[in-house]
């Protein structure tokens, strides 16, 4: 029978699955690669364009600078209005920092108190938080800014940074509610049993265990702070307290002839410590979603 199936069909059946396998992994491999182009290509663009002079961003669409120059890097580095390109980055960071900071506190502590604390109205206060998520941004914004304008916080990185310290954002403290909901009860009992309180419990304890959901918060919040025009826009007048994302601006006056070369050089500055700080941090995103199926 083995005789008569390779003079039928000319091939063993293991060669011409090993010949599919590696035909669709071709395929696979073209398909990915393609995928990487199309998605790398913008990033490439935006680096190649940094060498470019002013006078080719209405001619030359292409990849490659005909000219190539480093002027761009050069008024980007002295700054604009006055003020160095250093102070618009340090403010960005103070604010990213800031509100990692508050954001992974506060959270994790209303977390702690939706997942573990039995107190009157505990399902009203969630489903309130979880119904905060149905409201844009929009809905607020004449609200709190009648409220931070009342205290003289306008013009100040207090309205950017408190809200972060307060648990505003629902969305983090539902993915960390969802983690801790997974730890065994057992151990709170454990702990409790040798005196440990909710202080104790939830630092060395809860902290430890849902390290993957603060990481995850963590990168959000610093990417969505970094990358924020709106608010730093709608508080802040004084040049010298913008952050990057409101600095960029500045390069270009629809009254007068805009800067292209030190805008798109100034946004290529500005979306390097974002790239790191999502490369450095990955891991522990994937790590996030890879265990948040499993049960404690």
């Amino acid at each position: 029978m083995t005789a008569t199936a390779l003079v039928t069909t000319g091939t063993p059946a293991p060669r011409r699955r090993m010949k599919r396998r590696t035909s669709q992994t071709i395929i696979w491999l073209v398909g990915l690669t393609l995928l990487t182009i199309v998605v790398i290509y913008p990033l490439l663009w935006l680096f190649l364009s940094t060498f470019k002079p002013n006078s080719e961003f209405g001619s030359n669409q292409g990849l490659i600078p005909q000219a190539p120059t480093l002027e761009n890097y050069a008024k980007v580095a002295e700054g604009i209005a006055g003020i160095s390109m250093w102070t618009f980055f340090s403010n960005s960071l103070i604010l990213a920092v800031s509100a990692v900071i508050g954001t992974v506190l506060s959270s994790a502590l209303a977390a702690y108190a939706f997942a573990r604390v039995k107190f009157k109205g505990l399902g009203i206060l969630f489903t309130a938080m979880i119904g905060t998520l149905l409201l844009p941004f929009h809905v607020v914004i004449i609200p709190q800014y009648i409220w931070f304008q009342k205290l003289g916080f306008v013009d100040t990185f207090v309205p950017l940074i408190l809200p972060k310290f307060l648990a505003t954002e629902a969305f983090f403290v539902f993915l960390i509610v969802q983690f801790v909901r997974q730890i065994p009860r057992d151990m709170d009992e454990a702990a409790r049993i040798d005196g440990a309180g909710h202080g104790r419990i939830f630092w060395s304890i809860i902290l430890p265990l849902v390290k993957p959901a603060l990481i995850t918060c963590a990168i959000f919040t610093f990417i969505w702070t970094w990358n924020d025009f709106m608010g730093p826009l709608l508080y802040l007048n004084s040049p010298e307290n913008y952050p990057l994302p409101i600095a960029l601006r500045l390069y270009n006056d629809q009254t007068a002839t805009s800067d292209y070369g030190a805008t798109v050089t100034a946004s290529f500055v500005a979306l390097i410590p974002v790239l790191l700080f999502f490369i450095v941090f990955q891991r522990f995103l994937i790590g996030g979603v890879a265990t948040q199926g499993l049960k404690g």
